[in-house]
């Protein structure tokens, strides 16, 4: 449990059911990408409007995080490395629902997601004389959807998702498809596309519940 009380700064005004799905593969015909074109397909079924993310397209400044702490010191939840990074960090804390969608390298995340995923400092506040940390990204919902070639690891990659989850405030949510195959073959396997769609559909649609 955090030692930091979680303050809560952003006006929830803005428009409800937006989906930002940031993909972390470096492929762009794998089974990372089958996986959020599914997951995607039955979030627009219920009226959500998604927005997907190729991290390995972006263009960076810098490898990651490179901890100059300048965030810290202004006002704003952005950080100043001003790259393709620092706008979908921006929709991170715009958005509604944030879906993470990575292969599983070494027993983590891809290293394309892992640029991103560490530059997400930038989106809190710490005042750590009196104890308290702000993040616009309290009540919103993580959502994990990982892949893995064989049935091992994917508990050790699912980690850092649900600990940030929990730490930040935020509702947590994964599937896990062990023994996917290699790049593509996940198309082939039963009943993955089926349950990719509905995570869309039901995330979609709590989120339509939640607004009303």
């Amino acid at each position: 449990m955090s030692q930091y009380k979680i303050e809560n700064k952003v006006d929830r005004g803005f428009m409800p059911k937006k989906i930002l799905v940031i993909s972390g593969s470096p492929k762009k015909d794998g089974n990372t990408v089958t996986l959020v074109d599914w997951f995607a397909e039955g979030a627009r079924l219920k009226g959500a409007q998604v927005e997907i993310v190729l991290t390995a397209s972006l263009k960076y400044k810098s490898t990651g995080c490179i901890s100059c702490r300048v965030c810290q010191k202004i006002d704003t939840y952005e950080c100043v490395v001003d790259d393709d990074a620092k706008p979908v960090l921006k929709k991170m804390a715009e958005v509604d629902v944030i879906v993470m969608v990575t292969p599983l390298y070494f027993f983590s995340m891809s290293a394309q997601l892992k640029l991103v995923f560490d530059r997400m400092f930038s989106l809190y506040k710490w005042d750590n004389e009196v104890g308290t940390m702000k993040t616009p990204l309290k009540g919103k919902k993580l959502v994990l959807i990982a892949s893995a070639y064989e049935n091992i690891g994917l508990d050790a990659l699912e980690k850092p998702f649900a600990l940030t989850a929990d730490y930040t405030g935020m509702e947590f949510e994964s599937l896990l498809v062990p023994n996917a195959g290699v790049s593509g073959e996940i198309k082939n396997k039963p009943g993955i596309r089926e349950k990719t769609v509905a995570l869309g559909e039901k995330i979609a649609s709590a989120i339509k519940e939640k607004a009303q």
